[in-house]
């Protein structure tokens, strides 16, 4: 089974997550491309959807699916969303499509995060994957030198800006044992407006696509 083939088996399955007639919340990416066409074939369909990326929204409105923004939401029941890795606790790294700070929103507003992924991104300790985090233009050198300082190498991804239009650097190097603890660090460096860890919103489920089928971890609350 191809890789691709797993991503679409955990996009379907990720739909008996989704109640008809609520708004749900949409991450980004590959994985997620596969939930949105499965969400569009409900027979019965979602009120609406909140997005992570203007690339989600399109594909959303391609389908007929509304898009509302999140000022308009007060919460929603799920977010689904991929992960670049996961780990036993259910804590991700997230960014590598570099939509992390909307992803990190949309998940705030949601009781549940259901992530969708292969198995290749089921790891025991987060940071093989570079550490996605975004950050305002006049801090990129600063917050390279605070990475060197705890033994990271942080570089600009190349050509690319956030739908908030901002820089993203990927940090390689780091073997992240606590990521709850690094993730509250990093948030507090001048200049970082969100770093790709997601600890506090780390996942309450995890679907994951094995030649052997989709295999639900459950993990407990993080908040």
């Amino acid at each position: 089974m191809t890789q691709d083939e797993l991503k679409a088996m955990v996009g379907r399955a990720a739909v008996a997550h989704v109640q008809p007639g609520t708004i749900v919340g949409v991450g980004t990416g590959s994985t997620v491309n596969h939930f949105i066409d499965a969400l569009a074939a409900m027979p019965q369909r979602v009120a609406g959807a909140v997005s992570s990326s203007m690339q989600t929204t399109a594909r959303l409105r391609g389908h007929g699916i509304a898009v509302l923004d999140s000022n308009d939401v007060d919460a929603l029941d799920v977010y689904v969303d991929g992960a670049d890795e996961i780990d036993a606790a259910g804590c991700m790294i997230k960014g590598g499509g570099a939509a992390l700070t909307r992803e990190k929103v949309v998940a705030d507003l949601a009781r549940r995060f259901v992530c969708i992924a292969d198995a290749s991104k089921r790891v025991d300790m987060l940071g093989r994957f570079p550490l996605p985090v975004e950050v305002i233009p006049m801090a990129v050198r600063q917050v390279v030198r605070r990475f060197a300082a705890i033994g990271g190498q942080a570089s600009v991804r190349a050509g690319v800006t956030t739908d908030n239009g901002n820089p993203v650097l990927d940090v390689r190097g780091l073997a992240i044992a606590d990521p709850a603890a690094l993730e509250t660090e990093i948030n507090q460096w001048p200049g970082v407006l969100c770093v790709g860890i997601f600890a506090r919103h780390r996942a309450s489920i995890c679907l994951l696509g094995t030649t052997d089928g989709v295999k639900t971890l459950n993990y407990a609350p993080a908040r």
